[in-house]
This record gives structure tokens, C-alpha cells and sequence, in this order.
């Protein structure tokens, strides 16, 4: 892919970078930097408040080709300009250099709408887009099961019509699902033809979390002290809309999945910079620098983060490549993981100590740098394991033999 920056993208920086220097003031600059991965418990209303504000004023769905169930143009103009690929990068870059709040609402809008634009009918994108854009729906994803992680079409989440309501009823339990306890949707993938097995017989349906006595949700506690991830249990609840039709989950599902892995990539890469300065700034700081070992370490990170930069921007304008989005899972789960290990070495012996008043800090008073070495432990495990990714780029883009079962 040719990848370069043109004087519209320039343009467009400035228009971006204006719009978060004037709106990142009071209780959003206070809450600069808060949330994301292991941090989604960080300021989370105000977090929630600065997401319709980036609604209110058109910075949600950039990228969404049905611009018109979406947002209006910047500018005040009804129009429905979407913007363009390297344009969606600009703002990606901005916005993760300004330390902006983690998004609250980036599944509803980088997966939900993306996949409800290339699979869901007119009606439901006329429905369930504009609450994104706006800001004002969250929505999580009912995927992994406790028995189906990785091995996503070992799903066993069951849903039957709804005779007296249609859609529906949902009964199962997922797990790992962040922003359960916030959202006000769930997409499940569940199991709607009995008796099928494997990637046949699901559905992609759509459910609303507000249902007390139908869906419950429990918060898993992580060894580093915060609860951001849940298992939640549908009894019998309410799923009003099947998105791409009945029995063809499996195909939503992966395209969900493809999704994933876009831009959002690159906002990721920015915040392993910042995250990979402080390491090094401790480094230095501590002397652990002077470690030859330590000191290689440090440049080939930064060497790696490079080249997964570039990777993206090569994969970011490619279409049906089916191992781009497990190569920049593989490339970027290990690099963090090795990253935390990183950021305690680097402290040396004070990485072991807790702060001195344990009752003031909550829940652990761990350090930024600790609260990364434990929650990076996850990295190669979450969104699909390496063993996963490795099968998948085996099997559908090098055409080896499939692992006997």
C-alpha cells in the first residue's frame, strides 16, 4: 500500500488538533490519559460524558461508509462526508497524542457499526447507528464462553424464537466481557439451530443488557486488583434483532473479527510509545540502563514497535487478507507482554514494593508500572490466543494441513 499524507490530511490535523485543544479543558483534561485496557475502571463517568461530546460534534464513525445513519458533518453541514483512510489515521494519531480519555464506546463503533454496515439491513443500521454516533449507546461482546474461548465455535449459548414477542430468548452464560456492568447492548453469537455443531446452526443477535432477572453480571476480580472484565448469564433474555440472518453467525462473526484489527490498531501503537518512553525514562532514572542487557532490550522494542507501525499501514488498505488480522495479534501480544516485563526490570528491586499507606491506595496501590507487567500477562491470551492465530494463518493462508480433532 502507498501510504503518504497529503495537504488535505495536513488540513485536516490542524481542524482535529484544534478541536481537542479547545474541548480537552476542565474534568476531561483532569481525566487525560484515564482508562484503557486494565484501566477501564478509571473515570468512567466522566469518560461516558466525553463521548457524547465527541458525538455532539461529529467525531464518531469517521470511518463508516453509511455516513448518513451516522453523524452530520463537522462543519454544521447535513452532508454525509466520510473520511478518508489516511484521514481516519490523523485523527487516530491526534487523539492518542493528546492523551485523550480511553473511549468508552469504540466497540459500539469501530465492530458494532462497522459489521452492522457490511451485514445488517437497512432498518437496523437506521436504528442502531445514530445512538453511536451520538455518543449515547455503549454496547459490549458476548463471544468467549467459559468452554469457548479461543475456540470460538465451541459456543454452547443457546437462543430459540420468541413466539409471543419475536426475536429470541437467550440462555447461556459469556465471559471476559468488558463493559458489561456499562453497556446498554450486547452482541452474543448464540447457538439457534439444536443439535448443530462447530460454526454451523449460530446467530449474531442483538441483545439490550437492561433486563433484571434475565441477564445477570458478574465481575471476574484480575490479579491486578480491578474488575473490568465479567461473566454474564442470560436466563431466558430478550434478543431483538439477528444481523445477516439466521444460522450465518459464524460469517458475521469472523467479519467482526477482521474488522477489529484496523485503525484502532494504530491508535494502540501510539499509546505503546508513550508507555515504552516512561519504561525507558525508569530505566534511566533507576541506572538499569547501564545493563547491556537491559539497554538491548529497550532499542529492540522500540525496533519492533516500528515495524508493527509500518506492517499496519501496509495491511490497513488490503481486503481479504485472512492473516493480517493474526499476524498483528501475534506481532503486538507478545511485544506488551514483553513490554511489562520491561517496565519492572527496569525499576529493579523497587518493581517489589508496595506503596507505604496500603489503606489510602485502592484496590492494590499498585504502580503504573506493576499494574502493566501483571495485566500484560493476558496480552497473547485475550482476543484469541497465539495458538489460535498460528492455526488460522497455518491453515487459511498457508494451506497446511488442519490439526486433527
Amino acid at each position: 500500500m502507498e501510504f503518504s499524507f497529503g495537504p488535505e490530511d495536513t488540513a485536516f490535523r490542524e481542524e482535529a488538533r484544534a478541536w481537542l485543544e479547545a474541548h480537552l479543558v476542565g474534568a476531561y483534561a483532569a481525566a487525560a490519559g484515564t482508562g484503557g485496557p486494565g484501566s477501564e475502571h478509571e473515570g468512567f463517568a466522566v469518560r461516558r460524558a466525553w463521548e457524547r461530546e465527541l458525538g455532539r460534534d461529529g467525531w464518531i464513525g469517521l470511518g463508516w461508509e453509511n455516513r448518513a445513519a451516522g453523524r452530520g458533518d463537522r462543519r454544521a453541514d447535513p452532508g454525509n462526508r466520510r473520511a478518508s483512510l489516511t484521514q481516519q489515521v490523523v485523527w487516530a494519531e491526534e487523539y492518542a497524542r493528546a492523551a485523550a480519555p480511553a473511549r468508552v464506546g469504540h466497540i459500539g463503533e469501530n465492530l458494532l457499526a462497522p459489521t452492522l454496515i457490511a451485514y445488517g439491513s437497512e432498518e437496523q443500521q437506521r436504528r442502531f447507528l445514530p445512538a453511536v454516533a451520538r455518543g449515547e449507546a455503549l454496547w459490549c461482546q458476548g463471544y468467549s464462553e467459559p468452554d469457548a474461548g479461543s475456540d470460538l465455535a465451541a459456543v454452547r449459548t443457546a437462543a430459540v424464537p420468541d413466539r409471543s414477542r419475536g426475536g429470541h430468548r437467550v440462555t447461556g452464560q459469556k465471559i471476559w466481557t468488558s463493559l458489561a456492568k456499562e453497556a446498554d447492548w450486547c452482541f452474543v453469537l448464540a447457538r439457534t439451530e439444536p443439535g448443530s455443531r462447530r460454526h454451523h446452526g449460530l446467530s449474531f443477535l442483538l441483545v439490550p443488557m437492561d433486563q433484571p432477572g434475565r441477564i445477570e453480571i458478574r465481575p471476574i476480580r484480575q490479579m491486578s486488583g480491578t474488575s473490568e472484565f465479567n461473566e454474564v448469564f442470560f436466563d431466558g433474555a430478550h434478543a431483538e434483532e439477528c444481523v445477516g440472518g439466521e444460522g450465518d453467525g459464524w460469517k458475521v462473526a469472523m467479519g467482526l473479527l477482521a474488522l477489529e484489527r484496523g485503525v484502532s490498531t494504530l491508535v494502540q501503537q501510539i499509546g505503546f510509545a508513550a508507555e515504552l518512553d516512561r519504561v525507558v525514562r525508569a530505566a534511566v532514572d533507576s541506572g538499569a540502563v547501564t545493563d547491556p542487557v537491559l539497554r538491548e532490550r529497550l532499542v529492540r522494542q522500540w525496533a519492533q514497535l516500528r515495524t508493527m507501525r509500518w506492517n499496519a499501514l501496509r495491511t490497513l488498505g488490503s481486503t481479504g487478507d485472512p492473516g493480517a488480522p493474526s499476524v498483528a495479534k501475534l506481532l503486538w501480544g507478545g511485544w506488551h507482554k514483553r513490554l511489562g516485563e520491561l517496565a519492572v526490570q527496569a525499576q529493579g528491586a523497587a518493581a517489589a514494593v508496595g506503596p507505604e499507606d496500603w489503606s489510602a491506595k485502592e484496590p492494590y496501590g499498585l504502580d503504573e508500572a506493576q499494574r502493566l507487567f501483571l495485566f500484560t500477562r493476558s496480552d497473547t491470551i485475550y482476543g484469541g490466543s497465539d495458538e489460535i492465530q498460528r492455526n488460522i494463518i497455518a491453515e487459511r493462508v498457508l494451506g497446511l494441513p488442519r490439526e486433527p480433532r
